[in-house]
Parts: C-alpha cells; structure tokens; sequence
C-alpha cells in the first residue's frame, strides 16, 4: 500500500526542522567497516557457520604462510567456470 504525502513523516516532526539530507554522508566510513563476502551458494552450502568458513580460510592461510598470495583476476575466473 502506497503512503500518502501526509504519512511521510510523524506529526510531531516538522519538515523544515529536519533539514535537509546528505546522500552517502556516512558510505566511506560504512565501506571501511564492513567485510562481508559473497559466496557462491554451493559454497555457502558447505559451512554450516561463519565461524566454520573463518576456521578453513584461516587454515588455508596457515598452510601457504610461505607461499604469496596472488589475486585472480576476473577473466581467469571467468575461464575456469567456463571449463
């Protein structure tokens, strides 16, 4: 159900008090604080928790501790999906 234009905000609050409003004021610092990960579902599937994913990268990480860590770019991911 579509508000109308008097149910925008609560009476008790005036427009013009408000101010008005800055669009991605806090977005920098919301980026800085966050890390969340999109797995693949069939991924997603295989861990039952967060903390189960954090255990097998952080082995992962433990395992290769000599080993440089090199990013994959988005072609190369594209080609291994592919076959």
């Amino acid at each position: 159900m579509k508000k109308s234009k008097s149910e925008d905000i609560r009476p008790e609050y005036r427009k013009e008090e408000l101010g008005k409003g800055i669009r991605g004021k806090y977005l920098k610092s919301y980026k800085k604080s966050t890390n969340l990960v999109l797995l693949r579902p069939e991924i997603a599937a295989a861990f039952p928790s967060d903390e189960a994913v954090n255990q097998a990268l952080s082995t992962i990480i433990e395992a290769g501790e000599n080993e440089p860590i090199t990013k994959v770019s988005s072609r190369t991911r594209k080609k291994q999906h592919a076959g």
